[in-house]
């Protein structure tokens, strides 16, 4: 019974991340993927977060908004699609949504834009 518990506990983390079919990166990842011109990006931030400041050519999505599924559910499920928030949790929040609507190949910026100005990474207003 011991082996047994400890299997299943050593097993628990890789089961977690089989749940999750995101890709995630840090901000130096991100830059060099948004870089490519061929993603997506999603701040699921407030509008007056985003106003403050954005990775250039982001669309924002507020996920407190009421109609924030029908809003991701007009964009192209197809296209590599990177979201983030602030610091990672309302972005992680929209991981099992993006999954549900269809998306394909979705790339979580872990550390969100607070990650993203740290490391020193462009910001537009």
């Amino acid at each position: 019974m011991k082996h047994l518990i400890l299997s299943l506990l050593l097993l628990l983390p890789s089961l977690m991340l089989a749940a999750d079919p995101a890709k995630h990166v840090k901000a130096d990842e991100a830059a060099k993927i948004i870089a490519d011109g061929k993603v997506a990006v999603i701040d699921v931030r407030t509008p007056d977060e985003f106003k403050d400041g954005h990775i250039k050519g982001a669309k924002n999505i507020d996920i407190m908004s009421p109609d924030f599924e029908a809003q991701l559910g007009k964009l192209d499920k197809t296209q590599p699609t990177l979201v983030h928030c602030q610091a990672g949790g309302r972005s992680t929040r929209a991981l099992p949504i993006l999954e549900k609507l269809g998306f394909k190949n979705v790339i979580h910026l872990d550390e969100g834009f607070g990650g993203w100005q740290a490391a020193g990474k462009p910001v537009e207003k």
